[in-house]
């Protein structure tokens, strides 16, 4: 049996949330499609107290960003980065090339093609998340984007230091000071001063997941990354301190940020609901990740591991927690989730920070279809083929009976004059 000791606000609350969204969202895209730069600027002013003589960091700027970071804090970053380009660089030697003989004469093959140019987002409204730098930066030069441009919010008025310093560590080309959907709009349509890019990539809010989800078919994007989730799957082996902890470090990311207890120990399940209490009195952060518990945390008790499995899979959450006796079940059981986290050892912040694997990760039940960002979402798998004249015959004499059956007669006759030509 699967029983809710806490829920959250209901579906037809986050539906009419969502209709706003969409609305503001439109009205942003179209009026800087019409106007361009000038409408940047108003938008920047009005959501960011931002109208800088340029969005676009020079040099020194970007130089006068490292001069506020202590030396500890670069190191920080440069190890950060070592770890998400060690594994993103082991995923890019995993696509291989192929050329292969399928028939006497017959070969066929692909190619990974990098994109040409992407934009990449990174999120820095309430926090400034430079670790969205590595994450998107870094993964789209190790895939081999020639251009790859980022764009961030202002951090309490001005560009925030660390993220500058962690995007030009990554490799960007173009750093920009810019942020919401003005910033998504910008790079996706381009402007007088931005020249459009092929694809954007990088978690934000939900208006910056709409932006994307509208401006999808322009460019490509890498999938719909909004606000934060994570569950927590935890039997009787761990304690609600450590749930508790869990669940409060993602809900701090933003007041819509859902975070659930999945368990089979209701004991479990209620020690958690009164530590997050407790932690809330003392989390420098409770103001946002109250509001978040309060209005999107849940606390779920089943009866079995495969009760657990099952609501885990309707979830489809961003990030899965893992902190049960058997975690290998749910390792080799899980279809829909964003990343694993597995033991009591790891935990998301680990993934969001520095451990190595991408944090863009699939929301809003995205990942029944996706995984997360990583270089194979910057790559495009082209195939191509030739032929002998002697395969083109045996070939093109299957092909001309099967386009005479779908009524092809210009499909029909491009088979028709190979095999006329080359048959002997």
């Amino acid at each position: 049996m699967i029983k809710y000791l806490k829920s959250g606000v209901s579906s037809d609350q986050k539906a009419s949330d969502n209709r706003n969204v969409v609305e503001i969202v439109e009205d942003i895209i179209s009026n800087i499609e019409k106007s361009g730069d000038g409408a940047v600027r108003d938008y920047s002013q009005k959501f960011d107290s931002w109208n800088p003589e340029s969005f676009r960091l020079s040099q020194e700027e970007i130089k006068a960003c490292y001069d506020e970071l202590d030396q500890q804090l670069i190191d920080d970053i440069a190890w950060a980065q070592k770890q998400v380009r060690n594994f993103a660089q082991i995923q890019r030697d995993s696509l291989k090339d192929v050329e292969v003989e399928t028939l006497p004469g017959v070969v066929l093959g692909h190619k990974h093609i990098p994109v040409e140019s992407a934009g990449c987002y990174v999120p820095g409204g309430k926090y400034p998340l430079l670790a969205s730098a590595h994450m998107s930066v870094l993964t789209a030069k190790v895939a081999g984007v020639k251009r790859v441009i980022a764009a961030a919010p202002p951090f309490n008025g001005k560009p925030a230091p660390a993220i500058v310093v962690a995007m030009d560590m990554a490799g960007a080309d173009e750093i920009y000071c810019l942020g919401g959907v003005q910033a998504v709009a910008a790079m996706a349509v381009g402007t007088e001063t931005i020249a459009p890019v092929d694809m954007i990539v990088g978690p934000g809010n939900a208006f910056v997941a709409e932006a994307k989800r509208q401006l999808f078919g322009r460019v490509g994007i890498d999938l719909f990354a909004g606000p934060t989730e994570t569950l927590v799957i935890a039997d009787d082996s761990v304690d609600g301190e450590l749930c508790a902890a869990d669940l409060l470090g993602q809900a701090e990311h933003g007041p819509t940020s859902p975070a659930v207890l999945l368990t089979n120990s209701e004991a479990l399940a209620n020690e958690t609901m009164k530590e997050v209490e407790r932690q809330l009195k003392v989390l420098p952060t409770a103001a946002v990740a109250g509001e978040a518990w309060k209005n999107h945390g849940e606390v779920i008790v089943c009866d079995t591991y495969d009760e657990m499995l099952e609501v885990a899979n309707k979830l489809a959450f961003e990030h899965v927690q893992v902190m049960t006796k058997n975690v290998d079940y749910f390792k080799d059981n899980m279809q829909n989730f964003g990343a694993l986290f597995l033991g009591k050892e790891t935990n998301v912040s680990y993934g969001d920070k520095c451990i190595g694997t991408n944090h863009t990760l699939p929301t809003m039940k995205a990942a029944r279809y996706t995984g997360g960002l990583w270089v194979g979402k910057f790559i495009k798998t082209c195939t191509f083929q030739r032929a002998t004249e002697e395969a083109s015959v045996t070939v093109g004499e299957y092909c001309s009976r099967l386009c005479a059956a779908e009524g092809f007669a210009g499909h029909k006759e491009q088979a028709d004059i190979r095999v006329r030509r080359y048959k002997k």
